[in-house]
C-alpha cells in the first residue's frame, strides 16, 4: 500500500512538469512567429543529385531534452519546409490528446488516491482511539495491581495480628488455669477453716451449757475435753441429709449453719443457738422413679426425695417441686442466695454439687439418667430483685450421653420471659477444663460457671449471684437469661425443673 502511494505520488509530481514543458513550448512557437529573426546566409553547399534528377527536398528535425527544472524562458520551435505550420498543427492536436489522457489518467488516480486516503484515515482514527484506549487500559491495570498489593499487605498483617491475639489468649488461658489450681487451693483451705470454725462453735455451745450445769449442780460426771473433733455431716439425723447417695458428692457449703446443729441427745441448753433454720420436709420413702412417680404414689409435699433412674446404679436425693400446679416436677438446679460456687470443673458438674436445701446443681449424669428413661419437658422458673417471676417452658428436654459431652435437645418454647435457650440447643456442655463451645477462647472463662455454651451465651443460669443485679465485673458472668432484662441484669433465683410430658 505504501508503495503505491509512493508510486503515485511521483506521478503527480511530475505531472506538472510535463504540462508546463508543452505550454511553453506552444507560448514558443507563437512568439517565433511574430518575430523577426536574422538569419545569417548560410554559405552555399553543393547538394548531390538525386537519382532522378530532381534534388530533394531536406528537412529539419529537432531533439529537445528538458530537465525537470523551472523554465524561465520561452523555446521556440523552428522548422523549414512546405508541411511546417501542418507539422506544428499536428503536435498541438497530438499535445492536447496526450494532455487529455494524462489529465483522465491523474485524474483517476487522484480519485484512487483519495479514497486510500479515506480509507487510510479513518483506520489512522481508530489507531488513535485504540491506543487512546490501550493507555487508560494500562492505567487501570496498574491501579487494580497496586490494590492487589495493598490487600495482600493488609492481609498479612491481619494474619500477623491473629497469630499476635492467638498467642495472647494461649497464655492468658495458661494464666487462668493456673488461678483455677490456686482458687481450688484456697477453697481446701477455706473448708479446712470453716471446719475449724465449726467445731469451735460447737465446743463453745458444749462449753456454756458445761458451765450452766456446774454451776446448777446439775452435772456430777465431770467436764467434757476441752477440744472436741465433730463431724460435718451428722449421718445419724434424717432432719438433714444433704448429702445425695450414690457418690454424687452433693454437699452444703462447708459453715452451713444447718450442719451445726447439736445431737439431739445433748441436753437443751437455755441460750438460743443462731443456727437455727426453718424446717426442710424429707421423704424418707421410695426410691421413686422421679417426682411425678412419687406424686402419684401419694407424696404431694414439697421437699427431699429419695428417686433413682431406671438406669441409675443407685438412688439419688433431690428436691420435688409440688408448689406449683399440677406438681411433679424434679429440681435439677435451683439458685437462690449465693452460697454456693458454681464456677467449677467438669468432675463436679458431673456428679453435681451443692445444697439440695438451698442452691445446688444435681449433675450431668444424674440429669441424662433421668430425661431418657421417659418424654419429659422442662420449665425454668426466673425471678428478678423486684419480685417479679417469670417462665420459659419447652415441650421436650434431654441430654445425650458423656461421649457426646451432655449435648443440649430442645423442643419448642412457650412461655413469658422469651426465648434465650433455644440458642444453646443441640450444643455440649463446657466448663473450665472442657472447652465445648463455638467460641474461639473459653466461654466457661468468661461467664464465671458451666453451661450449654454457642459462642457465647444468651443465658447463664449457673452464673455468679451478684446481690441487687448490678455486675461488679466487666464481663458478663451474672446469672441473666437475654431476652428477660438483658445480660448485664443478673437475676436473684432460678429454678430448672423438668417432668414427663401427660
Amino acid at each position: 500500500m505504501q508503495k503505491d502511494v509512493t508510486q503515485a505520488h511521483l506521478k503527480m509530481k511530475a505531472f506538472p512538469w510535463t504540462l508546463t514543458v508543452l505550454l511553453f513550448l506552444l507560448a514558443g512557437t507563437e512568439r517565433c512567429r511574430g518575430r523577426q529573426f536574422q538569419i545569417k546566409p548560410a554559405t552555399p553547399r553543393r547538394h548531390p543529385r538525386a537519382t532522378d534528377g530532381r534534388e530533394e527536398v531536406r528537412k529539419c528535425a529537432y531533439t529537445f531534452l528538458v530537465p525537470e527544472q523551472k523554465i524561465t524562458g520561452p523555446i521556440c520551435v523552428n522548422t523549414k519546409g512546405q508541411d511546417a505550420g501542418a507539422i506544428r498543427d499536428m503536435i498541438t492536436r497530438m499535445d492536447l490528446e496526450n494532455l487529455r489522457d494524462v489529465l483522465s489518467k491523474q485524474k483517476r488516480e487522484i480519485d484512487g488516491l483519495q479514497l486510500v486516503v479515506d480509507v487510510d484515515g479513518n483506520i489512522v482514527n481508530e489507531v488513535k482511539l485504540l491506543r487512546k484506549e490501550s493507555r487508560n487500559m494500562n492505567s487501570r491495570v496498574t491501579q487494580l495491581y497496586m490494590q492487589l498489593l495493598h490487600e495482600i499487605i493488609r492481609k498479612r498483617d491481619n494474619s500477623l495480628e491473629l497469630s499476635q491475639l492467638e498467642n495472647k489468649i494461649l497464655n492468658i488461658t495458661t494464666e487462668m488455669l493456673r488461678m483455677a489450681t490456686r482458687y481450688r487451693e484456697l477453697e481446701v483451705k477455706y473448708a479446712s477453716l470453716a471446719d475449724l470454725v465449726n467445731n469451735q462453735s460447737v465446743t463453745i455451745t458444749l462449753l456454756e451449757e458445761q458451765c450452766l450445769r456446774i454451776f446448777s449442780r446439775q452435772d456430777p460426771q465431770g467436764s467434757p475435753p476441752l477440744v472436741q473433733v465433730v463431724p460435718r455431716h451428722l449421718p445419724n439425723s434424717h432432719r438433714h441429709t444433704p448429702g445425695l447417695l450414690g457418690g454424687n458428692e452433693i454437699q452444703r457449703d462447708p459453715g452451713d449453719p444447718r450442719d451445726s446443729v447439736p445431737p439431739p441427745d445433748l441436753p437443751a441448753s437455755p441460750t438460743k443457738s443462731p443456727f437455727k433454720t426453718p424446717p426442710v420436709t424429707f421423704i424418707n420413702e421410695g426410691p421413686f422413679k422421679d417426682c411425678q412417680h412419687a406424686k402419684e404414689a401419694g407424696y404431694s409435699a414439697s421437699g427431699i426425695y429419695m428417686i433413682k433412674p431406671e438406669t441409675s446404679s443407685g438412688p439419688v436425693q433431690l428436691w420435688c417441686e409440688n408448689g406449683l400446679d399440677p406438681g411433679g416436677w424434679t429440681v435439677i438446679q435451683k439458685r437462690t442466695d449465693g452460697s454456693v460456687n458454681f464456677f467449677r470443673n467438669w468432675d463436679n458438674y458431673k456428679k453435681g454439687f451443692g445444697n439440695i436445701g438451698g442452691e445446688y446443681w444435681l449433675g450431668l449424669e444424674n440429669i441424662y439418667m433421668l430425661s431418657n428413661q421417659d418424654n419429659y419437658k422442662l420449665l425454668i422458673e426466673l425471678e428478678d430483685w423486684s419480685d417479679k417471676k417469670v417462665y420459659a417452658e419447652y415441650s421436650s428436654f434431654r441430654l445425650e450421653p458423656e461421649s457426646e459431652f451432655y449435648r443440649l435437645r430442645l423442643g419448642t418454647y412457650q412461655g413469658n420471659a422469651g426465648d434465650s435457650l433455644m440458642w444453646h440447643n443441640g450444643k455440649q456442655f463446657t466448663t473450665l477444663d472442657r472447652d465445648k463451645d463455638m467460641y474461639a477462647g473459653n466461654c466457661a472463662h468468661f461467664h464465671k460457671g458451666g453451661w450449654w455454651y454457642n459462642a457465647c451465651a444468651h443465658s447463664n443460669l449457673n452464673g455468679v449471684w451478684y446481690r441487687g443485679g448490678h455486675y461488679r465485673s466487666k464481663y458478663q458472668d451474672g446469672i441473666f437469661w437475654a431476652e428477660y432484662r438483658g445480660g448485664s441484669y443478673s437475676l436473684r433465683a432460678v429454678q430448672m425443673m423438668i417432668k414427663p410430658i401427660d
